[in-house]
């Protein structure tokens, strides 16, 4: 399994098809964003020049929203994944 570095998280991207107002589906990239994901994995945190190591505000498991421009796409083991710093994402659902 991918295991981020600092205050880096990998995120399952929930890919949700959506219907405009007529019933026409919605291609992804048509989509407003920003999107949701789910946190797969975190990194141990981010180290201030002092030393302290911040925790990371989310967890494996939660639902978060992210912006659109955020992270990197990484592809392993045939499954796509984001990579992004804790401060690419905006609110944990």
């Amino acid at each position: 399994m991918l295991k981020p570095l600092a205050d880096r998280v990998i995120l399952r991207v929930k890919e949700e098809e959506e219907q405009s107002a007529g019933g026409i589906l919605l291609a992804t990239s048509a989509q407003e964003k920003p999107q949701t994901a789910e946190v797969v994995a975190v990194g141990p945190g981010k180290t201030t020049k002092d030393g302290t190591l911040i925790a990371l505000a989310v967890k494996p498991g939660d639902t978060v929203i992210f912006s659109k421009y955020g992270g990197d796409k990484v592809k392993f083991e045939g499954e796509e994944f984001l990579i992004a710093r804790e401060s690419d994402l905006l609110a944990i659902l």
